[in-house]
């Protein structure tokens, strides 16, 4: 059944600029299913540039959900994650997409804003070859886009202070 939630280890980060600089604080777990949640938590946060959240399930799929200016972006980084996981099958509930049959489940491939971070300096065709990685986890993925777009240290210190 599509988005039974299995056992995960599942975090997710709240990122925003604040007086120039990068602020990388770690979110509630229960929010790593809870899209709305997500959504709520992003808007909550000052930002100069419009906040963001980057989820990591599992280390199988990853979410970056982005409010600007009121406006909500989301990317998923695999629609085949909607067979087994909730957030995934909300992300894409959201984006007014079907949830990928047995025939689509052979071939990994995102869903959402690729150019969520086209303003920041990470453009469609770079967060693809990012993407495109089959061999990366999504931890491996998301610490790419981090350092990409300058906040890695911060970063990596929150996700290393979950171990």
């Amino acid at each position: 059944m599509p988005g039974q939630q299995a056992e995960a280890d599942a975090y997710a980060v709240i990122v925003f600029r604040e007086e120039g600089r990068w602020q990388v604080g770690l979110l509630p777990e229960t929010l790593t299913n809870d899209l709305a949640g997500l959504v709520e938590a992003v808007r909550q946060q000052p930002g100069e540039n419009g906040a963001f959240a980057l989820v990591d399930v599992a280390d199988e799929f990853f979410v970056v959900v982005r409010v600007q200016l009121g406006r909500v972006r989301l990317l998923l980084s695999d629609v085949t994650a909607a067979v087994a996981w909730e957030l995934a099958v909300q992300v894409l509930e959201h984006l007014d997409l079907e949830l990928p049959g047995e025939d689509d489940l052979e071939e990994v491939w995102p869903a959402g804003d690729l150019g969520v971070f086209d303003d920041m300096g990470v453009d469609e065709m770079e967060m693809g070859a990012i993407l495109s990685d089959l061999d990366a986890y999504a931890d491996e993925m998301l610490s790419a886009l981090a350092r990409r777009l300058g906040f890695a240290d911060p970063f990596e210190r929150v996700v290393d202070a979950l171990v």
